[in-house]
């Protein structure tokens, strides 16, 4: 800008009145921020609510050195140093709530936020705790800044942390629209400023989920649409959303309109239209319509092998999630096959111990399972289980996970002593860390009751089946699947101790529940 139309902004900017006094004071400023727009209107948002406009260039040349000392300048020229600069000061100023929902939208499209992402997202009912609480522990701590001590949404709560963004001038309102948008620099910087991106992903990542899983069916339609773009931005952070809704048919509608925007606007052949492909196909999967996937999943697997090369992590993960999709369509030879590819390519790309190299290890220890040769999938099962102990720990969930699947391999060869052993101690680990109720938990002391059928030992069995029924009816309810697998445990240990009665009078349950069921 010019300095005639600079100091005048300044001024505007920073509620100032215009004076002989503050025009030269104003006129130094604006020299020093290379007359900047945007410098100077967050420059104002500063002055306005320290009072500081004689002190101001003071705590901006104290803060740009230490920014200039903690970051690497020559990445960046003068420009963007300057307005970063002007953004920090601001920034340290914040209250913690407001800090914190900037840092949060920056994993967002940075136009069109609206508060109903996350007014709606506070209103979101649990069904079958997928996800549990202790999933969305922070997303909730979060929202619950803004509710009052009913409970409820307080609109003037959200409104008054929104307000101390746009004071700053680190976000702007379009009242007509009832939208908030971030400018593309302010955006960009602001996930610098994250001790922990992956843990603001993931909880953005949830409020969003939360937030579409309490929308309307009526208004399903109209803002999905709206949330496209957010969609978007949360995955080309990570291309799998954090937290599972179980919302799929949703999720499905969804992907195809993200699917089809991409494909006329970028092309078949444009990275985010084979992330979308990609999504909609994990979506498919999770749907169980298999033949949808692999159609999907060998466009993608062709288009990465041509645009990225045969060696790049995202071809990789198409051939990895290919097989899987072979396993579950009971291809398994072609499955085989691509397992073993995509297992030896991580292996040379990224190392034996990189989490990627172990799930696909584990991928093809199932699909080895499938075609009978245990022998294999138990020594790949127990090199990703002694990987995850020393990279992750012995009480990680992944490293439980192996152990499980470890567990399940010694039980399918007959080796239950070996299985009851490791499946004990994934019960235990998991009643610590994650408490007697927890879904993992249950699912441990259901397989553990599995192994003392396979030793015939009925009563221990029966003993932890009756607890492992009736925590799944609390916890997950009467018709859930696990509810139901659990229930049929228990008829097959009471006709080994020869308790017909009982056996006769949970099977007549079982079956009112599959009948129920299926006219649902």
């Amino acid at each position: 800008m010019k300095e005639t139309d600079a100091v005048p902004l300044l001024l505007k900017s920073a509620t100032q009145e215009t004076s002989p006094a503050n025009e030269s004071i104003a006129a130094e400023i604006v020299k020093v921020l290379c007359y900047l727009p945007l410098a100077i209107v967050q420059a104002g948002g500063f002055i306005s609510q320290s009072g500081a406009l004689g002190s101001y260039l003071d705590f901006y040349r104290h803060n740009r050195a230490q920014l200039l000392s903690e970051k690497p300048a020559q990445t960046h020229d003068d420009y963007v140093w300057t307005v970063y600069t002007t953004w920090q000061m601001s920034f340290d100023q914040l209250s913690s709530s407001a800090a914190m929902l900037l840092q949060l939208c920056s994993f967002l499209h940075r136009e069109e936020i609206s508060e109903e992402i996350f007014s709606r997202a506070a209103t979101y009912k649990f069904q079958q705790h997928i996800p549990s609480r202790e999933d969305l522990q922070k997303p909730l701590e979060f929202l619950s800044q803004f509710l009052s001590s009913t409970g409820k949404w307080d609109s003037l709560r959200f409104l008054k942390v929104t307000n101390e963004l746009r004071a700053y001038s680190l976000i702007s309102f379009a009242a007509e629209r009832r939208l908030f948008s971030i400018h593309p620099l302010v955006h960009s910087w602001s996930q610098t400023t994250i001790a922990e991106p992956h843990s603001h992903h993931s909880i953005m990542s949830a409020i969003v989920g939360m937030s579409f899983a309490e929308l309307p069916s009526e208004d399903q339609q109209l803002a999905s649409l709206r949330l496209i773009s957010h969609v978007d931005s949360l995955r080309h952070v990570n291309q799998q959303v954090v937290i599972d809704f179980g919302r799929y048919e949703e999720a499905k509608d969804l992907g195809v309109v993200v699917v089809e925007r991409e494909t006329q606007l970028l092309g078949v052949d444009h990275p985010d239209t084979l992330w979308g492909m990609g999504n909609l196909a994990s979506t498919y999967f999770h749907l169980g319509k298999f033949q949808q996937v692999e159609e999907l999943e060998t466009v993608v697997l062709a288009k990465r092998k041509q645009v990225l090369g045969d060696d790049h992590p995202e071809t990789l993960c198409s051939i990895s999630n290919l097989a899987a999709t072979y396993r579950n369509l009971h291809n398994y030879h072609k499955a085989e096959e691509l397992g073993v590819i995509a297992l030896e390519k991580r292996k040379q790309v990224l190392g034996d111990a990189h989490p990627d190299t172990l799930l696909t290890m584990a991928e093809l220890a199932l699909i080895y399972a499938k075609l009978n040769m245990f022998h294999k999938t138990e020594e790949l099962h127990f090199v990703v289980l002694e990987k995850r102990k020393q990279v992750l720990g012995h009480d990680h969930p992944d490293t439980l996970w192996a152990m499980g699947d470890l567990a399940s391999t010694y039980r399918r060869q007959g080796e239950f002593y070996k299985a009851q052993e490791l499946a004990a101690i994934v019960l235990e680990k998991r009643q610590q860390l994650l408490g007697h109720d927890h879904p993992d938990t249950l699912w441990a002391m259901g397989d553990l009751v599995s192994t003392y059928q396979k030793l015939g030992e009925f009563h221990r069995a029966e003993k932890l089946g009756v607890i492992v029924f009736e925590k799944q009816k609390q916890v997950q309810g009467d018709a859930h699947p696990a509810t139901l697998r659990a229930m049929s445990n228990l008829i097959s240990i009471y006709h080994n101790l020869n308790k017909h009665t009982e056996a006769k009078e949970l099977k007549k349950l079982l079956q009112q529940m599959r009948k129920a069921l299926r006219k649902e």
